[in-house]
């Protein structure tokens, strides 16, 4: 294999960085001025704001309002080189990581490959359903949802139809919550505008939850109004059930009971997504990457791991920080003042997460947030929630235009009960044709 990759030398400790999410990114602006090399690889070209996928899947933002090029952020930052390319491998030995475009040496090597989407082993599901973990998997869920009435125009048999406009979300943490929001809003104020010969009464929205409350990760008053907001949507919340089989019509269910959607959307859950190399014993369950309180890679002196693919084990917290983006950002922020002091022969300083809370918003002024400041614990619902939800996420977007084209979208949407982005662009995901017979669901 050539190497294409043509980074120059240099008398600067080159740091590798594999992912430019909201951990990569934060490691390679903690980096400037520093006497390094950094060099940033991805297999795409820009940085996505993963939050508000889901936006984006339901027609209510342009994708390139979420999506920020690496080469402009860092266009001012001259130690910083970035790479379109796929990591296949790391030679630990020889410190040289193998890419799609060819072999790359390193000082100090940073994983921070994130997370893709977790099926559990289902080969059925994972082929029939569309997951949301990028750019790519809500273009595709938006063709698909808008293809799909596109279709339903053109059916008198009401059983295929409603599998047409019946949607069905596995996972009832913020993304399947938020999805489920904004379905209900299009459901009532733009798709009865758009489809007019539909009766959006028979539309159905549904989430399976495997626990016994959705939003597990926040507090239970958070929870029980989350519910409650959805069912004021009438969304059907499903509780303690799990999927087990889907075949692109029928979703089976674990108690037996069985729902019929051409559209089963995924946001069950993720796993790591580590690089080959790694001695074995370093890979704990979930696919994770385990590291010390330094984010160093266990049994490795110069290879890290930061974000969700990092898995900090401690007595007190066995399983890990959340894989969200809070974590993440403060762990490559202290790792770039941590590789600042190996140089230097300073001390490290160990990873304390700030946990800041968490938020979720289930539709037009309805949002829950348990919020930290100051060590105090501040919980919230309803318009004030949804008003911080929106000022959070708006200030947290790459980008002056990311954020303007996003504010400007939202005070849009907000006064006129419309979204503007209902285009089909690419190819939605394909079923069987719906012409061949949907089994009934039981009821």
């Amino acid at each position: 294999m050539g190497n294409k990759a043509r980074i120059p030398d240099s008398e600067n400790p080159r740091v590798v960085i594999v992912g430019g999410g909201f951990a990569g990114i934060e490691l390679a602006k903690s980096l400037n001025g520093v006497n390094v090399q950094v060099v940033l690889i991805d297999k795409t070209n820009h940085h996505t704001f993963q939050p508000l996928l889901y936006q984006v899947s339901t027609a209510g933002l342009e994708a390139e309002s979420i999506v920020y090029p690496f080469r402009k952020i860092f266009d001012e930052q001259p130690n910083f080189f970035f790479r379109l390319a796929q990591v296949i491998s790391v030679d630990t030995q020889t410190q040289v990581v193998e890419t799609s475009i060819g072999f790359l040496r390193y000082d100090y090597l940073v994983i921070a490959t994130g997370a893709t989407t977790n099926f559990y082993g289902n080969k059925e599901i994972e082929k029939n359903s569309i997951p949301i973990k990028n750019i790519i998997d809500a273009l595709s869920l938006r063709n698909t949802i808008l293809s799909n009435f596109e279709k339903a125009l053109q059916i008198e048999d009401d059983e295929q139809l409603n599998s047409l406009i019946d949607f069905v979300i596995v996972g009832g943490g913020p993304t399947g919550v938020e999805l489920a929001g904004a379905l209900s809003e299009l459901r009532k104020h733009v798709f009865p505008n758009d489809y007019k010969e539909l009766d959006f009464l028979k539309m159905d929205i549904h989430i399976i939850q495997s626990g016994p409350r959705i939003l597990n990760g926040m507090s239970e008053e958070a929870s029980l109004k989350a519910l409650q907001f959805l069912e004021n949507l009438n969304v059907k919340v499903w509780l303690n059930r799990r999927v087990e089989s889907y075949d692109g019509y029928t979703v089976v269910l674990d108690s037996g009971e069985k729902l019929i959607t051409r559209t089963l959307i995924w946001a069950a859950g993720v796993s790591g997504a580590p690089i080959e190399g790694l001695d074995k014993k370093c890979i704990l369950k979930g696919s994770r990457i385990q590291v010390d309180e330094y984010s160093k890679v266990v049994g490795y002196t110069n290879i890290f791991a930061i974000g969700d693919i990092a898995a900090m084990v401690t007595p007190d917290n066995p399983q890990g920080h959340p894989m969200m983006a809070q974590p993440a950002i403060q762990q490559g922020r202290l790792l770039g003042e941590n590789l600042t002091c190996i140089l230097t022969g300073k001390p490290l300083k160990p990873f304390h997460y700030k946990d800041q809370g968490s938020m979720a918003t289930i539709g037009r002024h309805r949002a829950v947030a348990d919020l930290k400041i100051n060590k105090k614990e501040y919980k919230m619902q309803g318009w004030f929630a949804w008003f911080i939800w929106m000022f959070v996420h708006l200030i947290s977007i790459i980008g002056f235009r990311n954020r303007l084209f996003v504010f400007l979208n939202w005070i849009w949407s907000y006064i006129s009960y419309d979204k503007g982005i209902r285009l089909i662009i690419g190819n939605p995901k394909s079923n069987k044709p719906v012409e061949e017979e949907v089994p009934k669901a039981l009821n």
